[in-house]
C-alpha cells in the first residue's frame, strides 16, 4: 500500500484553502458568469502532486466551499466539473515546466469542456434554464479566461518546476 506523507497531505489542504478562498472572494461572479483565479492553486497543485491529489483537491475545494460559503443551493453537479479540472490540470500540467501546448490544451478543454459545456449543464438543471440560451454568456466566460489561465499558467511553470526540484515534491 503507498504511503500518504504528511507533508503532502499539508501541502494539498493549503491548496484547497488557497482554492475556496479565491474561488468564494477573489472572483468576479454574476449570475451567468465567474471571472477569477480559484484555477491557480488547483493548478499548481496539478503541477507537484499529480491528477489524482489534483481531483481530490479540486472536490474537496468545490464541497467545502459551497458548504462554507454558499452561493446558490449545493449540486454535486459542480463538485464533479471541479474534480475534472483538477484530474485535467494534473494529466497536462504533471511536474514538467509543461510547454505552451500542454497549458493551451489543459486551458482549452477545462474552459470548453468543464466551464461551457458541464457546468452549462448543471445550470440548466439546477435552475430549469434552457441550455442553449446559458451558452452565450458562458462563451464568453471562456472567451475571457482562456487567454487569462494560458498567460498565469505560463508565468507559473518554472518557478513551480524549480520548487518541485528544489523541495523533492
Amino acid at each position: 500500500m503507498h504511503k500518504i506523507s504528511v507533508k503532502t497531505l499539508t501541502a494539498v489542504a493549503l491548496f484547497i484553502a488557497l482554492e475556496v478562498v479565491l474561488s468564494r472572494f477573489g472572483s468576479i461572479a454574476t449570475a451567468e458568469l465567474k471571472i477569477g483565479f480559484g484555477f491557480v492553486p488547483l493548478a499548481i497543485c496539478a503541477m507537484l502532486y499529480g491528477p489524482a491529489w489534483a481531483a481530490v483537491a479540486g472536490g474537496l475545494s468545490d464541497f467545502i466551499g459551497a458548504v462554507l460559503f454558499p452561493i446558490g443551493p449545493y449540486f454535486p453537479g459542480f463538485t464533479l466539473t471541479n474534480a475534472l479540472i483538477g484530474l485535467i490540470f494534473g494529466l497536462f500540467l504533471r511536474r514538467r515546466p509543461a510547454g505552451i501546448a500542454n497549458i493551451c490544451a489543459a486551458s482549452l478543454i477545462t474552459c470548453l469542456f468543464c466551464s461551457l459545456v458541464l457546468n452549462s449543464l448543471w445550470i440548466s438543471i439546477l435552475y430549469h434554464s434552457p441550455f442553449i440560451q446559458l451558452l452565450p454568456t458562458r462563451l464568453l466566460q471562456c472567451a475571457v479566461m482562456i487567454p487569462v489561465e494560458i498567460v498565469v499558467l505560463t508565468l507559473l511553470r518554472q518557478p513551480v518546476a524549480r520548487l518541485a526540484r528544489s523541495r523533492a515534491l
